[in-house]
């Protein structure tokens, strides 16, 4: 466009069509810039979408279903993703705010941790800022929730293990205050030297099973399919073979993890539903309907591939 449509938008000169100001106000919120003041109206077609990597590939398979669910509705999304040393998630919220977006979505976030700070949620809360929490949240933040069913993703997981005759399983989870992690925990009842925390990462699945298998363990159940990666890595160090010596199953059924070697059994968290989920509670939200701050649990899926196999007599 030209220089002159732009200033007319900016401006709020008559003679330029309304699709074409949209247009103008939707590049001038992605790019970063701030509304004059007599075009902010009450609120952007932006969402944030704040999620805490994107190196497990369940977050950018998660912020594509929910952004083309948001893209179907009007809606931009705007991706925030957290790093080391980088853009704190509190940070974010305030860039958001400024932005004048219409919600904000978080999948992974901090307020699945009850010792971190949670200052920015409430700041929203106050906003009264449509808001929707993915996957268990410490119990004080009053948002509406859409989780993967954890206590039934470990009863799964010890039911296929114990089918398959291993009685020493031990579980490689998140931070202890980590809440999904606290549910597979609670939900197992294993004794505690066959249990491990950790970094949500590759190297910490691997230095956890690694302690494990040195304890004895025969099947290894990991809070994500990154940490299982580390876990069979582990395995192999030991000289041992998976499933032959040790069974692990992974969390999430990210992609390509029926292509690893060997293929990884693992709970699917159902995204595609609990994506469209978390844009119709949003939504509803930003229509003023009244939505109540409870949790949605959707039934995870036990997928088994050729990392678990009968224990070795």
């Amino acid at each position: 466009m030209s220089e002159a449509t732009v200033s007319r938008v900016l401006n709020g000169k008559p003679g330029v069509s309304e699709a074409t100001r949209e247009a103008v106000l939707t590049a001038l919120d992605v790019l970063g810039y701030e509304r004059p003041t007599q075009l902010r109206g009450d609120r952007a077609r932006l969402v944030g979408l704040v999620l805490p990597e994107l190196q497990n590939p369940i977050f950018p398979a998660f912020a594509e279903v929910v952004g083309g669910a948001l893209a179907q509705q009007g809606f931009t999304s705007v991706l925030c993703t957290r790093t080391l040393g980088g853009v704190s998630e509190a940070e974010y919220v305030d860039l958001l705010l400024q932005q004048q977006v219409s919600g904000v979505v978080f999948a992974g976030g901090l307020f699945a941790q009850a010792d971190a700070p949670h200052e920015h949620y409430e700041l929203l809360r106050e906003r009264r800022l449509p808001t929707v929490l993915v996957n268990a949240a410490v119990a004080h933040l009053a948002f509406p929730q859409v989780s993967c069913d954890d206590v039934a993703a470990a009863e799964m997981a010890l039911g296929h293990l114990r089918s398959l005759g291993h009685e020493r399983i031990g579980m490689v989870l998140g931070p202890p205050d980590h809440v999904p992690s606290r549910r597979k925990l609670d939900a197992a009842d294993l004794d505690p030297e066959f249990i491990e925390h950790t970094m949500f990462s590759l190297e910490g699945g691997h230095a956890a099973a690694a302690r494990l298998i040195r304890r004895g363990v025969t099947g290894v159940i990991c809070a994500s399919d990154v940490m299982a990666l580390g876990a069979i890595r582990a395995a192999r160090r030991a000289g041992l073979s998976v499933p032959d010596d040790v069974s692990v199953i992974g969390y999430d059924d990210s992609a390509l993890m029926n292509c690893t070697d060997p293929p990884l059994t693992t709970l699917r968290q159902p995204i595609d539903a609990m994506g469209r989920a978390v844009v119709d509670l949003l939504a509803a939200q930003i229509d003023k309907a009244l939505v109540p701050a409870d949790e949605l649990l959707f039934e995870p899926e036990l997928v088994v591939r050729a990392s678990t196999g009968p224990v070795k007599r």
